[in-house]
């Protein structure tokens, strides 16, 4: 058996900046990773299957073609090889939330079955790989902060995080990006400036105050209830910004530490709403055989 973390995606700030002659957007964003996320392991087989379980595993009960799935199938084709592997994904993030857990999910899954597989492809291949599943699914491979622009596809470095709290939360309404795209305000933004480095929390969010989440507004149009979730995040003593992540309608809040962003997450989740609190993740994010202590608020148990 092989496992592999999922960690979630947060975009720091999302700024569009144009849209192609095909339609799909030109983007800027900062992207970090949650000390928390999905979980997948793989066992040999003779075929190729999936099961899912944990706190969300009901809301892709359904799905007919899965994101882990096509990632298996492609990287067995251009390995030439069949794919043979028994999936078991540990769902432990709402759906359709904007922190990126089906991409994270599809990455997972071409790191976990090049090992389990004895593969050593070549990292352009995966990333085109990646390509193809989804614009979230390049930058979750390495799970590293980047800045990703183009339509998803271009990564840059990025200054290391320094060391901070994350608080995410979302209130259990599935939003559509499609329909978050289409509502948004006419006009586009220009990309960022950042600082070369962040010494701290502090110098982090106060350069990130500067940016903003394009998508943010026209969300709230359609799920009014992301307002109050910012607004809940933000009235916490020790948040230092509150924003929605992707298209949401999971929204982040910045903290000084993981020990005041888990106890903010804890007095939050109070709300009904699922919320979890604890650091910022380096590299994979976490143990993939352990999720960290946090402070998780859910429906159901964590595996």
């Amino acid at each position: 058996m092989t496992e592999q973390a999922a960690p979630a995606k947060v975009n720091l700030f999302l700024h569009i900046l144009g849209r192609r002659d095909d339609g799909y957007h030109l983007l800027d964003s900062l992207v970090a990773f949650a000390a928390f996320g999905d979980r997948l392991e793989a066992f040999d087989a003779d075929d190729v299957s999936l099961s899912i379980t944990g706190p969300f595993a009901a809301g892709l009960a359904d799905e007919p073609d899965n994101l882990v799935l096509r990632a298996a199938h492609l990287l067995a084709s251009s390995a030439g090889i069949v794919p043979k592997a028994r999936l078991v994904l540990h769902k432990n993030l709402p759906i359709a939330s904007g922190i990126g857990g089906g991409s994270a999910d599809a990455a997972a899954t071409l790191r976990l079955l090049s090992q389990l597989w004895g593969l050593q492809p070549d990292p352009a291949l995966l990333h085109r790989i990646a390509q193809r599943l989804g614009a979230d699914v390049p930058v979750c491979l390495a799970s590293h902060t980047a800045r990703m622009t183009g339509i998803g596809e271009q990564l840059e470095a990025a200054p290391p995080l320094p060391s901070c709290g994350l608080v995410l939360v979302n209130p259990g309404l599935p939003v559509s990006t499609q329909a978050v795209f289409r509502s948004r305000d006419p006009g586009f933004s220009a990309p960022a400036r950042l600082a070369d480095n962040w010494p701290d929390a502090y110098a982090l969010a106060a350069d990130l105050a500067d940016t903003h989440n394009d998508l943010q507004v026209a969300a709230i149009r359609l799920c009014p209830t992301i307002d109050q979730v910012l607004a809940a995040i933000a009235s916490d003593r020790d948040c230092l910004l509150a924003r929605m992540s992707g298209s949401g309608a999971t929204c982040f809040g910045l903290f000084p530490d993981a020990g005041s962003a888990e106890r903010a997450a804890k007095a939050i989740g109070r709300n009904g709403w699922w919320a979890w609190g604890g650091a910022v993740g380096q590299g994979f994010g976490f143990p993939p055989h352990k999720q960290p202590p946090s402070g998780v608020t859910q429906t159901g148990d964590t595996p």
